[in-house]
């Protein structure tokens, strides 16, 4: 059973997520937060193995609640998904370097949601392929200047060719196709970089593709 933990300051978005996680089998609700605050209180009080935490809450916004989640050893096996609303929130990237798994805009199809929360516990990040583009497009141009490349010295020219492809926002079946190879090639791929470089997710695997300099912004396709 998955369970998760809705974090937003709008009852009528928590009761929306709730009615439809509560309908799925293996999924269940495990509480509700109104705050970034009480966020994190109960992430420590119920060990959720999900978290969808709203970007703009009172008392702590989600960013400063994901990083207080991220930091905290004792829960490592919780994945944060971020809620933004594109068009107005510019901390996404940010985010995601802090630790977050992944996110979804508000709108996302229901569906879409809780394929969402399956994917993020099996280590799936970075959610909707398409979204991630755009907002990667839009975010990396304003992270930091590239670090030395030693942290890839590790890997083989294969892994940083399927790291760059990750860093673009393809998923397993999309780098299985541009490689000619099986997803399930890509995907063993995909999780040896990730153990060599230290990830705890496909979400660290890209910021670390930029921070590295193997990606730059604007090299989408």
């Amino acid at each position: 059973m998955i369970r998760v933990l809705l974090a937003d300051d709008q009852s009528l978005v928590r009761a929306g997520f709730r009615a439809l996680l509560d309908a799925q089998p293996d999924i269940e609700v495990a509480g509700e937060a109104s705050d970034g605050e009480e966020a994190v209180r109960k992430v420590r009080e119920l060990r959720p193995d999900v978290v969808l935490m709203d970007i703009r809450m009172p008392l702590l916004d989600g960013l400063a609640a994901t990083r207080r989640v991220t930091d905290d050893g004792d829960l490592t096996g919780v994945k944060v998904v971020m809620l933004t609303t594109f068009e107005l929130d510019e901390y996404v990237f940010e985010a995601i370097r802090s630790g977050a798994s992944g996110f979804l805009v508000k709108d996302t199809e229901p569906d879409e949601l809780l394929r969402a929360v399956r994917a993020v516990v099996e280590g799936d990040a970075l959610l909707s392929p398409g979204v991630t583009r755009r907002l990667i497009a839009e975010f990396a141009a304003r992270s930091k200047e590239p670090a030395a490349a030693d942290v890839l010295a590790e890997l083989t020219e294969r892994e940083r060719e399927v790291m760059a492809l990750v860093g673009i926002g393809m998923s397993n079946e999309e780098i299985a196709r541009r490689l000619v190879v099986s997803p399930l090639t890509a995907k063993t791929h995909v999780s040896r970089t990730m153990v060599k470089l230290g990830a705890r997710d496909r979400a660290q695997l890209v910021v670390l593709a930029y921070e590295s300099g193997l990606v730059r912004p604007g090299w989408l396709g």
